[in-house]
């Protein structure tokens, strides 16, 4: 067995019947409901429990820089990185179900809910820029955020495992 075999047999190119798709399925949702705007999750709560102080500015402090970088490369690259990110998601689209690569609909599966959350950013950050939120205003966005990010996860989550469900035992919609 050659290590061309060998590495394929370990990366099988049939996503939904590998459980390292799996895995990196559940560590790509629970890292990014965990980091909002790029800032850990246990900021807001340790903010929040403590009722403002070091905490509240630690977390202002880095909400503030991660928003304004969000912002500079939505400004500066965002038609780039839209047009971009839509050309592999249509690619993947039409390789994965037009013309039923398996992979290509497995890593869609990944990207595509991820490109909705990297929107839900885009506009969060740009909300509180405009608002100059800061304190209890700045968590309860965090917060609300976080929340709609765990359902674009769940959702994805679900819908991932309905298909993957259904490529295993046979079922594609069309196939």
């Amino acid at each position: 067995m050659d290590l061309y075999q060998k590495v394929f047999e370990l990366i099988d190119m049939r996503s939904f019947s590998n459980l390292w798709y799996w895995i990196a399925l559940a560590v790509l949702w629970s890292t990014t409901s965990h980091w909002v705007l790029g800032v850990p999750f246990d900021m807001v709560l340790r903010a929040r429990r403590q009722g403002g102080g070091e905490a509240q500015r630690d977390l202002e402090d880095m909400v503030r820089i991660n928003a304004g970088r969000i912002l500079h490369i939505a400004d500066t690259l965002g038609p780039w990185l839209l047009a971009f990110a839509s050309f592999v998601l249509t690619s993947l689209a039409i390789l994965g179900f037009l013309y039923w690569v398996e992979f290509a609909q497995a890593v869609f599966l990944l990207l595509f809910p991820l490109s909705l959350v990297a929107l839900m950013s885009l506009r969060t950050a740009r909300r509180i820029r405009a608002r100059e939120a800061k304190g209890e205003e700045l968590r309860r966005i965090l917060m609300r955020h976080r929340f709609w990010t765990q359902v674009v996860g769940m959702i994805s989550i679900f819908v991932t495992a309905m298909w993957g469900m259904a490529m295993n035992y046979g079922l594609g919609v069309f196939g």
